[in-house]
């Protein structure tokens, strides 16, 4: 082949396309008490092979808990994935969730942890993972107050513990602006406290708020933000969300079993938002 030749044919041969992406887990819910933990968060870049298939799942979050003895319910948020061959699997750990008080261990550990109540009686907040979120706030010690508990973990930001007269509030989320505007993800639930004191706020990025008195306040949905602590019941941790953001040269098929939109190409570029459900995705 003359150099001319080969110089064309560099110039024509199909490229890999190199994805930067935006992985959001599910939430944690909130607890009697505790609030649930931010889904993990994770963005990055990698090249993917055209005509190729790689699996993505949006996680869901988890359900707000009661505080009745043996019905507590509260449920982690569900990691967020993109997987597949050649590339380096991309998974966030769902959120932690809040912690009853006799909840102890590992139970509200996740992407960033739940927060707990009445460290008194040996709960102990949820830790989160490192590069994905932090760690949830301690409860009260106070057993005259019992029901103040902490704040779950946010990308950004721990959760505050509680106080004898507060509810923690929420770690804060991340902003980002893969997808054209920047949004703020994956903020921590705010804890609830008893009637004599105030109730914790969510953290930035749609994190739930606690309450004095009946449910806590549900994360926002898409963004990964956790449940507020409840007195009746806790608040749902909100479902997760995946950004896939690569150029417009390309063409992306968004298969079946995942809810997904493409925008239109701006700046060189197209950015895919997917919101729900498992399934393949590839580029052509």
């Amino acid at each position: 082949m003359s150099p001319i030749l080969g110089i064309v044919a560099s110039q024509n041969y199909p490229r890999n396309p190199s994805i930067q992406y935006l992985v959001v887990a599910g939430a944690g819910g909130g607890a009697y008490g505790g609030a649930g933990g931010a889904g993990g968060f994770l963005t990055s870049t990698q090249t993917f092979a055209k005509s190729t298939n790689y699996t993505v799942t949006v996680g869901g979050g988890g359900a707000g808990g009661s505080g009745s003895p043996g019905n507590y319910n509260v449920g982690k948020g569900v990691a967020s994935s993109i997987s597949g061959s050649g590339i380096t699997t991309v998974s966030a750990t769902g959120g932690g969730n809040g912690i009853y008080y006799n909840q102890g261990g590992t139970d509200g550990d996740g992407g960033s942890g739940g927060g707990t109540v009445e460290t008194s009686r040996g709960g102990a907040p949820g830790d989160g993972v490192s590069g994905q979120g932090n760690n949830g706030g301690q409860g009260s010690s106070d057993l005259a107050t019992y029901t103040n508990g902490g704040g779950g973990g946010g990308a950004s930001a721990v959760g505050a513990a509680a106080t004898s007269s507060v509810g923690g509030n929420g770690g804060a989320g991340t902003a980002s602006s893969i997808s054209g505007s920047s949004i703020t993800y994956a903020g921590g639930g705010g804890g609830s406290a008893d009637n004599s004191g105030a109730a914790g706020t969510g953290g930035s990025g749609g994190g739930g708020n606690g309450v004095t008195s009946g449910a806590g306040s549900a994360g926002t949905a898409n963004r990964g933000s956790g449940g507020g602590g409840g007195i009746t019941l806790g608040g749902n941790g909100g479902s997760g969300i995946v950004y896939l953001k690569y150029p417009d040269t390309v063409t992306i098929t968004i298969g079946a079993g995942l809810t997904g939109t493409t925008a239109a190409p701006s700046g060189g570029y197209k950015v895919s938002t997917i919101t729900a459900g498992t399934g393949n995705v590839s580029w052509a």
